[in-house]
């Protein structure tokens, strides 16, 4: 569903998930460490890596639900 630099980013922001636990679609990044902070670090490591910028209707939480939500959004942008 997404490459292989997706994942890497989101494990660099999720405190709580341990190197060999698969990420899944549905995960919450929220109850794997995912607070306001990380989600401000996140968010200028995939605008990098993906060359898009986040913009105001694209910054809503629920966006940031899951690894699925998040790539959907990451993919309307690209």
């Amino acid at each position: 569903m997404w490459d292989e630099s997706f994942e890497r980013i989101l494990r660099k922001h999720l405190p709580l998930i341990e190197s060999g636990d698969e990420i899944t679609a549905n995960l919450s990044l929220r109850d794997h460490g995912l607070d306001s902070m990380a989600m401000v670090s996140m968010l200028s490591s995939l605008e990098s890596e993906y060359d898009v910028r986040f913009v105001d209707d694209a910054l809503h939480i629920d966006n940031f639900a899951t690894p699925e939500t998040l790539w959907k959004t990451l993919a309307a942008m690209r």
